[in-house]
């Protein structure tokens, strides 16, 4: 029962921006699935869901990529101390960082695959990001400005 939850939910996630764990539970019991709240936070946990930024700018579950488990970590402190300002332009985002940091800062973008990002390009303070709509520049622009605090 429990290999068929998991392959469902993963199933689900890739299907739908499911960004809470009560839209997940409720989303499993509408397919058949009779599960608990605790069953389904233990499950995210076991799958390793990530959450990442979708394309209406709202953070949903995706899977975790194959990536160093510090990233996530890293990716908020990083940010948070080295980015201060981001603006977009059409599909075009760019991300202001103090002096030496961007290079970090866009590598840490890279390491976590989002899928809005298209590539990124890093000079000194100042990072290029490539989005494939201006509608999903926006909405990352919006998360990035929000977990830097602006």
């Amino acid at each position: 029962m429990k290999k068929k939850r998991h392959k469902l939910i993963l199933e689900l996630i890739e299907k739908y921006e499911i960004g809470t764990q009560e839209d997940l539970l409720q989303m499993l019991r509408e397919r058949g699935c009779d599960v608990t709240q605790a069953t389904v936070s233990r499950d995210v946990k076991e799958l390793r869901l990530l959450k990442t930024l979708g394309a209406n700018g709202v953070y949903k579950y995706s899977v975790e990529k194959a990536v160093d488990n510090s990233y996530p970590g890293m990716f908020d402190a990083l940010f948070q101390s080295a980015m201060t300002k981001v603006d977009y332009a059409g599909n075009i985002c760019v991300i202001k960082c103090s002096p030496g940091l961007a290079g970090a800062a866009c590598a840490t973008i890279d390491a976590m695959n989002v899928h809005e990002v298209v590539g990124t390009i890093a000079g000194d303070d100042t990072i290029f990001m490539l989005c494939r709509t201006p509608d999903e520049a926006r909405g990352v622009a919006e998360a990035l400005n929000r977990m830097i605090g602006r």
